[in-house]
């Protein structure tokens, strides 16, 4: 006669809870060990933090403001004043702060935004289907077809216009990086509506429908945390792309007006110096290069960190 098989007891709920939390943080030590092992993420990130201690440290520690206007104008680089000074007579070092810190809020104000309107949107339209999948996918499709600096030249303009004429001296960074935020949401909807839309039909969710789980708790408990990687990769890309929206807007005249700055305003302002005071150009557009590789950079190490089939990163 054979004895029957001992079988170990079931975890209880303490236990299960501590075996989950355990798995997520070894699945969050993999991720951070991949990230840090790739050697451009690194730079990235090392570099994306100077420019934002620059940005907003710089100005308690550099000799001099963006208010000091006394200076002779287009002074060359010079160890006083190592970018030279502008046709203000201003510090260009002290100009580049604060364009830097106005062009880092309005990238991090759009990202936000676009990141948050998009996932909401394409999670609803992946789960919910029928007309709200048709509604929401054809209004992207619809301006998608129409570049979206135009769409955020043509907004911006009607408020800078409507706030003239007000009295209000003109628009600000925070309407624009609203106007970004808002044009920004409809690559990560696509992507988050595919991903929502392969979720849905998987067992858990079928579980948490069956035990009368709502579509609130569905969508935001159990399948956006599984497109987390997404997610966090499409936020970063969005600070880059956001700098490049608005130094292009800026460029344009349509973006930042003054008395806000902002990079982009700051090379406009700049344009016709090119051939005679070449310093007060690049060194501003070598920081909008500067940011947006960095977040590119940070961007390509959070995809490859995220993605279990990536073999170039070892964890």
């Amino acid at each position: 006669m054979t004895s029957p098989v001992a079988q170990a007891p079931a975890p209880t709920s303490g236990e299960a809870s501590q075996f989950d939390s355990s798995n997520t943080r070894k699945q969050w030590q993999v991720i951070a060990r991949r990230f840090f092992r790739h050697k451009a993420a690194v730079f990235g990130l090392v570099l994306f933090v100077l420019l934002v201690l620059f940005a907003f440290l710089g100005g308690a520690l550099w000799k001099y403001s963006y208010t000091d206007l006394g200076f002779r104008r287009y002074l060359p680089p010079s160890a006083d004043h190592p970018f030279g000074t502008d046709r203000l007579g201003g510090d260009m070092v002290a100009q580049l702060i604060r364009g830097t810190q106005f062009s880092l809020q309005i990238a991090m104000v759009v990202a936000l935004l676009s990141t948050v309107v998009g996932v909401v949107l394409g999670s609803l339209a992946g789960y919910l289907g029928g007309w709200v999948d048709t509604l929401i996918s054809r209004f992207i499709d619809l301006l998608l077809v129409i570049p979206g600096l135009v769409i955020a030249a043509v907004l911006v303009r009607n408020s800078f216009v409507v706030s003239v004429a007000g009295g209000s001296g003109g628009s600000n960074w925070v309407i624009v990086a609203l106007y970004l935020g808002l044009i920004g949401w409809l690559s990560i909807a696509r992507v988050i509506r595919g991903m929502v839309l392969s979720l849905r039909e998987k067992e858990f969710i079928e579980a948490a429908r069956a035990l009368g789980a709502s579509t609130w708790r569905i969508v935001f408990r159990h399948i956006l945390p599984n497109t987390v990687d997404v997610i966090v990769v499409n936020a970063t890309l969005a600070i880059a792309q956001a700098v490049l929206l608005e130094a292009a807007l800026s460029f344009l005249g349509l973006g930042v007006q003054s008395p806000d700055t902002s990079l982009g305003l700051m090379i406009s302002l700049n344009k016709n110096e090119l051939t005679l005071h070449p310093w007060l150009f690049f060194t501003t557009f070598t920081f909008i290069v500067l940011i947006s590789l960095s977040v590119n950079f940070i961007g390509d190490g959070l995809r490859d960190a995220f993605d279990p089939r990536q073999r170039r990163v070892k964890a």
